[in-house]
């Protein structure tokens, strides 16, 4: 069965974003970086930066199997690239204005909020790859379970993360759960 032509429509928009995302999170990790104050976390989030420019490389090959345009600009990829630059600045905002423990927090919730994004995206490319039916289907799915492992894994480290920061910065110890 032959995809609609909506359909088609909104899978590219989806891998604009996605492609989008992955650019806007090599700045975020490398502006949170320089925020980094624990070399755990400087560590992890170079981990990360590798990763991310992998997952950009998997989406570049999706975009030429598919004979998409990278550098097009789409309304979607316009606000993701906004909300992207957006944490970038906040990032630099605390940086400047705060402490250096403010603008490792800070930069642990930018990072949070792109990778919920991130993950978001490649949940959806896989959703679509499990239930697709035209030619698209098997770029997807190779590209999906090539980076499903490393985005959950970032997510929920990442969670892990500002959880755990986020309560030594408001009461200067780990948290514990209320018994």
């Amino acid at each position: 069965m032959e995809q609609k032509p909506y359909i088609k429509k909104q899978l590219h928009e989806l891998l604009y974003r996605a492609l989008e995302t992955e650019r806007g999170d090599i700045n975020i990790y490398k502006t949170a970086l320089s925020c980094a104050q624990n070399e755990d976390l400087k560590g992890e989030w170079e981990k990360y930066l590798k990763n991310t420019q992998k997952h950009e490389h998997v989406l570049l090959k999706v975009f030429e199997d598919l004979g998409l345009d990278p550098e097009a600009v789409t309304p979607g990829r316009e606000v993701v690239a906004h909300i992207g630059q957006s944490l970038v600045t906040a990032m630099k905002m605390a940086s400047a204005r705060g402490s250096a423990e403010t603008a490792q927090l800070v930069a642990g919730e930018c990072v949070l909020l792109a990778q919920t994004k991130n993950h978001q995206n490649w949940e959806l490319i896989g959703h679509l790859a499990g239930i697709g039916k035209g030619k698209e289907t098997g770029t997807l799915k190779a590209a999906f379970e090539s980076v499903e492992q490393e985005e959950h894994y970032h997510l929920y480290h990442t969670e892990g993360f500002s959880r755990e920061w986020g309560c030594r910065s408001s009461v200067r110890e780990p948290c514990t759960s209320p018994q």
